[in-house]
């Protein structure tokens, strides 16, 4: 019963929208066809033929196709009414002005059709392309997956079987280092569903910053304790000066942000490498730049970086290269922008744009 009702709602608003779409179409060829009136001493009958057809194939352009035959019909009516003498009757004078009025009758419903076919096969090319396309991805994130996945789930198994199973016959330190595998895989497990899942809310288009107040070095500082393993071997450096401002931003994103650059950063580089990271405010806009002294980029390859499921070698890098894709997504989710280049003495930096509002600790708590 609740299913047929939803039946005949559905039916209900279809037939009211075509009804509304049908009024507005009628409407648009009164309303250009009563401007044209009083310019016809100026314009002739026969140019106001031309701008009936041009409104009658915008109309194609937006509405369905009935609303645009019954747009093509009025038009050829008021055409031959108001404008082709004598005028207010629907008597031509003329053979001449008769073949016009037929010739336009058939030239609006032609001209109208046609418009309203090749939209509609553009809308189906369009869907077919988005289909073919969200097939791709998932085919590939699958691929990408099924690995990434299996890697770490395997070893946290593993590990965990050895110990559950042989605990007696383990040495301390071997069972040490047992957990520290079933800590890594676990971290990295973690990294790679983080990372479907924040890739999953940008395809379906649901991200939605929620702002608030943000402090740029805890925020650093909180991201790189949370990256201790993998900065074990590596040098961080922080930049950030005392009197930076709060900024207005999504924390939760944000620290998703940096955190993919520095683990890309200490993934992708030497041991030993320096990474630096500053963040200052240049015109109410927050300037965050991660800048390494590894291999840096090929080239030829920079403007690829940010694409879903790019490695530089595919065959010799973890991951499923989606965390630079989602890093330049949640920056525009918060209406920034991001850049890549190559640093001359070697290595890349990052650098993250993003306009916010901000706000001195002074100014913060007189509010």
């Amino acid at each position: 019963m609740l299913y047929k009702f939803k039946e005949v709602t559905n039916l209900f608003h279809k037939r009211l929208f075509q009804t509304q779409r049908l009024f507005y179409s009628l409407i648009a060829v009164c309303l250009v066809s009563t401007l044209s009136f009083g310019l016809t001493p100026y314009l002739g009958y026969k140019v106001v033929a031309y701008l009936l057809l041009v409104t009658v194939s915008l109309l194609a352009m937006v509405m369905d196709i009935w609303s645009v035959l019954a747009a093509a019909i009025l038009s050829a009516l008021i055409w031959d009414f108001f404008f082709i003498p004598p005028r207010f009757t629907f008597q031509v004078s003329s053979a001449e002005d008769a073949l016009m009025l037929l010739m336009y009758f058939i030239v609006a419903l032609v001209n109208g059709v046609l418009t309203f076919q090749i939209r509609k096969g553009q809308k189906e090319i369009l869907q077919h392309e988005k289909e073919q396309n969200t097939l791709k991805f998932y085919n590939t994130l699958l691929n990408s997956l099924s690995h990434e996945l299996r890697t770490p789930i395997a070893t946290i198994i593993g590990a965990s079987d050895n110990l559950l199973s042989n605990r007696k016959n383990i040495s301390e330190e071997n069972q040490k280092q047992l957990l520290d595998e079933i800590s890594i895989a676990s971290l990295r497990l973690n990294q790679q569903v983080e990372n479907l899942l924040n890739m999953s809310r940008l395809e379906s288009g649901i991200i939605q910053p929620k702002l608030d107040w943000c402090d740029a070095k805890e925020m650093v500082y909180a991201v790189i304790s949370s990256l201790d393993e993998q900065l074990q071997h590596h040098k961080v450096e922080v930049k950030i000066k005392d009197e930076v401002p709060l900024f207005k931003l999504d924390v939760g994103l944000m620290e998703q942000v940096l955190y993919n650059l520095l683990y890309n950063a200490s993934a992708y580089t030497p041991a030993n490498s320096v990474i630096k990271i500053s963040i200052t405010c240049e015109r109410d806009n927050l300037l965050m730049i991660v800048e390494d002294n590894g291999n840096g980029f090929p080239t030829d390859e920079i403007n690829k970086v940010f694409d879903k499921f790019y490695r530089i070698n595919p065959k010799q890098t973890k991951g499923t290269g989606l965390g630079l894709s989602i890093v330049k997504g949640f920056v525009e989710a918060h209406g920034g922008k991001i850049s890549l280049k190559n640093v001359p003495s070697g290595g890349a930096i990052f650098t993250i744009e993003i306009p916010a509002e901000t706000s001195y600790l002074n100014n913060l708590k007189n509010e």
